[in-house]
């Protein structure tokens, strides 16, 4: 099994602390979970070491069947899996009656739409009563998120925003992985490291940025679906 170096192991120390506080303050806490690579460390953690915080994801209807694959594999690895979320069904019937089912390419405003219906507002509903939430970004992840604080106020969701790999790199995280035989989705074998919805992630190239294969039709700057990106003025969610 691979070893962990100490700049890591004083990572995943600081990482714990911050969990470990933020149960204290904010009670009742709530992981927001994409299945992704990061949030299967904090999965790890938060099930051995912080299991009073509660968890769950979002279910759009669009994802890859490897996503499923691994909800089920997190079931029978650790006994416990996140709780589900998904969007309301009328709402998703109203957009692809107007838009098709796949209107969001064609344009920023309709694929924000869709990412808004799909998955910001169940995750608006699922941190209802909430404290705090955890999210597994990190600051090298993208251009969006290289000012990302580890804890700040949502004024949104109106409850704090706690992000406790914010300084993690992505060598830390798959060392992590790698040394407690994490589950993660299988995706990322086949150079998927960002992974959504399926009709808007693809496999990337040596050498492009982690978030490239996230809507590659459109501009970086535009690469947010909203859960932790602001609504622009007048932006309908």
């Amino acid at each position: 099994m691979p070893e962990i170096l100490p700049d890591l192991q004083q990572k995943i120390a600081g990482t714990l602390e911050i969990l470990h506080r933020s149960v204290i303050e904010d009670t009742p806490v709530t992981f927001a979970s994409s299945l992704g690579a990061e949030d299967m460390v904090l999965t790890d953690l938060i099930y051995r070491h912080v299991p009073q915080i509660r968890d769950f994801t979002l279910d759009t209807g669009r994802l890859p069947e490897e996503t499923y694959a691994l909800l089920q594999e997190l079931r029978s690895h650790y006994g416990r899996a996140p709780r589900i979320h998904f969007p309301k069904a009328d709402s998703v019937e109203e957009y692809t009656a107007a838009n098709g089912p796949n209107g969001f390419y064609s344009s920023v405003a309709l694929r924000k739409r869709c990412c808004g219906i799909r998955k910001v507002d169940p995750l608006r509903r699922a941190l209802n009563g909430h404290g705090a939430w955890i999210t597994g970004l990190r600051r090298d992840q993208s251009v969006t998120r290289n000012a990302l604080v580890v804890r700040e106020w949502d004024s949104v969701n109106s409850l704090y925003k706690i992000s406790p790999l914010a300084d993690w790199s992505d060598g830390d995280v798959w060392a992590y992985i790698r040394a407690h035989g994490v589950p993660y989705n299988r995706l990322h074998d086949q150079n998927f490291p960002s992974i959504g919805c399926a009709p808007c992630t693809r496999a990337i190239s040596p050498g492009e940025d982690i978030r490239a294969g996230r809507w590659w039709w459109e501009l970086a700057e535009t690469r947010e679906c909203g859960l932790h990106w602001p609504p622009s003025p007048g932006e309908q969610l």
